[in-house]
């Protein structure tokens, strides 16, 4: 603060001040740790002799500079002597042991931080792969979903236009002539009533009557033929055309012949 107070406010001056001497108190005590765990780093170590060394002349600078020198340089041996008793002992502790033994401390240290590099490689590439995954997953989930928001908007669209085509007056007028020769079972007089098509899967099996006695086209009486012509041209609405109406009934395993299921579909 002596010395930086006429170049910065003092607040600063002490921050630069606490910064150098706890640098150097970092690096004694994280030296300590990897001692701790019997591990060693010669960058940390230079490190710390690189802060004791600027710690120790700057108390020297200030002995010679100041008013009173004994008070100064009765302190400026403290950051020296700390690295030195701390390089003292790992000396002696290495002299205390058998160059067997060091080679196999050295050897487990190296096994233990090549173990914890290859867990932090494997765990890095899982995360890594998770990741992907999770993106591509969600990717293809946003896909659907905007398809699916897609064909839902023209599903509306199709049904809207479809109930305003129905609910028109002359749409509706129209459609009820177009409708009226087609549709079964109208009663004379009474016009039939044009309803929205169904987006349902239909069964195509229809339930048919067993075969009486002519099996040459299928075993059927007109009644018989009729009916079930009748029920697969409306099984779906609107109502079947002949050739759809044609392909259904052969395809229930019946036969008949071409004149006679003409015929019924005229009835």
């Amino acid at each position: 603060i002596g010395w930086l107070g006429a170049l910065m406010p003092w607040p600063v001056a002490t921050v630069v001040g606490l910064g150098m001497d706890g640098g150097w108190l970092a690096t004694l005590a994280y030296e300590r740790r990897l001692a701790a765990q019997g591990d060693h780093s010669p960058v940390v170590s230079g490190q710390g002799w690189t802060f004791g060394l600027l710690a120790t002349g700057v108390l020297v600078a200030h002995a010679l500079v100041g008013p009173s020198p004994a008070g100064w340089l009765a302190v400026a041996w403290l950051p020296l002597a700390a690295k030195a008793l701390w390089l003292v002992h790992g000396l002696w502790e290495r002299t205390a042991l058998t160059p067997t033994a060091l080679e196999e401390i050295r050897a487990i240290r190296q096994a233990a931080r090549d173990d914890a590099a290859v867990s932090r490689a494997r765990l890095s590439a899982q995360a890594g792969a998770e990741e992907t995954r999770l993106a591509a997953v969600t990717a293809a989930g946003v896909r659907v979903a905007r398809v699916q928001a897609r064909t839902a908007h023209t599903l509306a669209a199709a049904w809207t236009a479809l109930a305003v085509a129905r609910d028109g007056e002359d749409t509706g007028r129209a459609l009820t002539c177009v409708t009226s020769r087609v549709t079964p079972g109208v009663t004379p007089g009474v016009t039939p009533r044009w309803e929205l098509p169904v987006w349902e899967s239909s069964s195509l099996a229809v339930a048919l009557p067993a075969p009486t006695a002519r099996p040459d086209d299928g075993g059927f009486s007109d009644a018989e033929l009729d009916a079930v012509v009748d029920e697969i041209r409306c099984s779906q609405a609107p109502p079947l055309s002949y050739r759809e109406m044609a392909l259904r009934f052969r395809a229930a395993g019946r036969s008949a012949a071409e004149m006679r299921l003409r015929a019924a579909w005229r009835r």
